[in-house]
């Protein structure tokens, strides 16, 4: 084998074990969380109209959550839509089971299911439409190692 080609091959094997390997990341990710978001940009700043959505929903809930940028990893959305086969962002996982995106939240959010899903205090929330603007709730930031 040529140098060339043992490089080549040395690479592309180093690309496929970091893959895996952030494969693994947001996979634990996703299991040591039990509320969390996947989304472009942070809950402060929503760096998309469906981000912002899915957030606002979140926080209404007052439940805390973990967020995702994916934004700064190109590697993690991709990742991320092979690991879950849902091609969409956001997407939000509840105790390791994809819940959906902006969609399905917010359908889930009007019916009440959503609220009753994650505990949220019955009666606050339910039957009311989705909020543009919500108070602030805590979330725990993952660092973007993954």
């Amino acid at each position: 084998m040529s140098t060339h080609a043992s490089q080549e091959q040395s690479s592309q094997t180093d690309t496929e074990s970091e893959a895996g390997s952030l494969s693994e990341q947001i996979a634990a990710a996703i299991a040591s969380n039990e509320v969390i978001l996947f989304m472009k940009g942070t809950p402060e700043a929503p760096a998309c109209g469906f981000s912002a959505r899915t957030v606002a929903v979140l926080q209404s809930l007052g439940k805390p959550f973990a967020a995702v940028d994916v934004l700064v990893d190109p590697r993690i959305r991709q990742e991320l839509s092979a690991l879950s086969n849902w091609p969409t962002i956001p997407q939000l996982f509840v105790r390791g089971e994809l819940i959906g995106g902006c969609d399905i939240v917010t359908e889930m959010y009007e019916s009440g299911e959503l609220g009753r899903l994650l505990g949220a205090e019955e009666g606050a929330t339910q039957g009311v439409a989705a909020p543009d603007a919500a108070p602030q709730t805590p979330f725990t930031p993952i660092e973007n190692r993954l």
